[in-house]
């Protein structure tokens, strides 16, 4: 896309509502007298960390005033938070603290739980070394205690971070890493995903209980029908419609045919219906409040829900670009995918296996229709369609291939006892030609080799659909799946 069309695209885009994390720093109320300055220096080594949880701007930080440093302390802050509605905790352990002082805050907050031990030097100076400085430094002291605490609680923590307090990057990007996870959790929790016909018929693994979305993922899934859908699009004025054309001619690259026959050059005029359409999608999503949108009409006779249906490919990519995403043939489960992979700002375009080339070692990864228009190799084209393979109507579709890179690819499906599961793989988006067909494609390379990666990510049981983005992200949705207590497989090697 042009700089000014990304631009217009971006500024469309509304803010993700960030992630609250409550932090607390701990303590032993018994030393401050016994040893007169150490708690004035660990409210020093505090403050430094909420501070650069707060420069990251990755999360809203919500954090306890002074240490957690008794029991009674513990149910104030326990019961502060309650009222908070946080997502994650970070429990700060500044010194030796008995567990009593952090369990209590653990119980009432509710939410996953980080164990963070920075150590503010990275060794003491032993010729020096006293109580007071021991004291100091003894951040990882009391974490087997408080572990062993919330084990028989059944609070286990999501994890423990151990390093030093400053010059320490692998200890803050997990840090900043579980800021974002916070973030993307608040969202998934808040979402409002949109469900609108009925599943592609034959397509046994997608089908999905919307209650399990609700009661497991924290969201709400909203039946709608496409008479919604139909009555916003009637109420499209030419204006709208008018400046959604003009957006979609300034977005869009209309090149000359290739080799097949079906993908033709997509005119001014296959274009008209479709714009309106795209108009009536924005007032659908507005009007019920969505953050995603999964759908499929099977279409009958030319009926005006068929055609809908069929010019719907360049709003879904419109509305998946700011946000909002739309998952084909009644995906719910990848709907949700292609939400937190946008959420970690990776993209999320609708994907499946294309066919493989044995001969360079790649599989070809997209989808026909709609996509995820930032995450494009240069400017997306539109090619019109004389037929929508395994589908009714006819009409323009998108076509691209991801930018060349590190690419992610998130899977979310359901095992024999319901539960959902997530299977990843990281791999890279190679330069080089795609088919012309009017289909979005990249040329998907993963380790060790294509053959053994197809195999290891089938035995896992996935839907056929998954979750593109572009970065190396499966680090991050791994903790996101701890969070939510889901089995979670990493599908190529690290």
């Amino acid at each position: 896309m042009t700089t000014d069309s990304v631009k217009a695209l971006l500024a469309a885009r509304k803010p993700i509502r960030s992630g609250r994390v409550g932090v607390f720093s701990v303590g032993h109320y018994y030393y401050w007298p016994q040893f007169p300055g150490v708690r004035e220096k660990l409210l020093e080594h505090t403050a430094y960390f909420i501070k650069q949880l707060e420069q990251q701007g990755k999360a809203t930080i919500i954090a306890a005033e002074g240490l957690c440093d008794s029991s009674q302390r513990a149910f104030e802050v326990g019961n502060q938070f309650a009222r908070e509605q946080l997502d994650l905790l970070f429990c700060f352990v500044a010194t030796y603290t008995p567990s009593a002082h952090v369990l209590p805050v653990i119980q009432r907050a509710g939410v996953p739980v980080v164990l963070i031990a920075l150590q503010p030097s990275a060794a003491m100076d032993y010729e020096r070394a006293n109580i007071a400085m021991q004291l100091e430094n003894d951040n990882i002291t009391s974490l087997p205690e408080i572990a062993g605490a919330m084990a028989r609680a059944n609070q286990k923590p999501v994890d423990v971070v151990v390093g030093t307090l400053r010059d320490d990057d692998r200890a803050w990007e997990r840090i900043r890493a579980w800021c974002e996870v916070a973030t993307v959790w608040h969202e998934l929790k808040n979402a409002r995903i949109g469900l609108m016909g009925h599943v592609y018929e034959g397509m046994l693994d997608m089908n999905s209980d919307p209650t399990m979305a609700d009661a497991h993922l924290g969201m709400h899934v909203e039946h709608i029908e496409m008479d919604d859908l139909k009555a916003r699009v009637d109420q499209v004025t030419e204006r709208e419609a008018a400046d959604k054309l003009a957006l979609i001619e300034s977005v869009f690259d209309f090149p000359d045919p290739g080799a097949d026959p079906v993908a033709t050059k997509a005119t001014r005029e296959d274009l008209i219906w479709p714009a309106q359409v795209a108009c009536g999608m924005d007032r659908l999503v507005a009007d019920f409040g969505l953050t995603g949108l999964a759908y499929y009409y099977r279409g009958l006779g030319g009926n005006d829900y068929e055609r809908i249906h069929a010019a719907m490919i360049i709003g879904n990519s419109f509305l998946t670009s700011l946000g909002v995403p739309v998952a084909g043939e009644l995906d719910l489960k990848n709907c949700i995918a292609m939400l937190i992979v946008d959420r970690f700002g990776a993209g999320g375009s609708f994907a499946e296996f294309h066919p493989v080339d044995f001969a360079e070692d790649f599989v070809l990864v997209g989808h026909d229709g709609p996509h995820h228009l930032l995450i494009a190799d240069g400017k997306p084209a539109l090619r019109k369609l004389s037929v929508y393979h395994g589908k009714r109507g006819s009409g323009p579709s998108v076509e691209y291939k991801l930018k060349v890179g590190p690419i992610t690819m998130l899977g979310l499906t359901q095992t024999h006892e319901g539960k959902f599961k997530m299977v990843l793989a990281e791999g890279q988006s190679l330069p080089g030609l795609i088919p012309a067909t009017g289909n979005t494609n990249t040329r998907g390379k993963f380790e060790p080799d294509v053959r053994t990666f197809l195999e290891r990510w089938t035995m896992e049981g996935p839907t056929h659909h998954f979750a593109l983005g572009v970065g190396h992200i499966a680090d991050k949705i791994a903790l996101l799946a701890r969070c939510l207590g889901i089995e979670c497989v990493l599908t190529t090697p690290k």
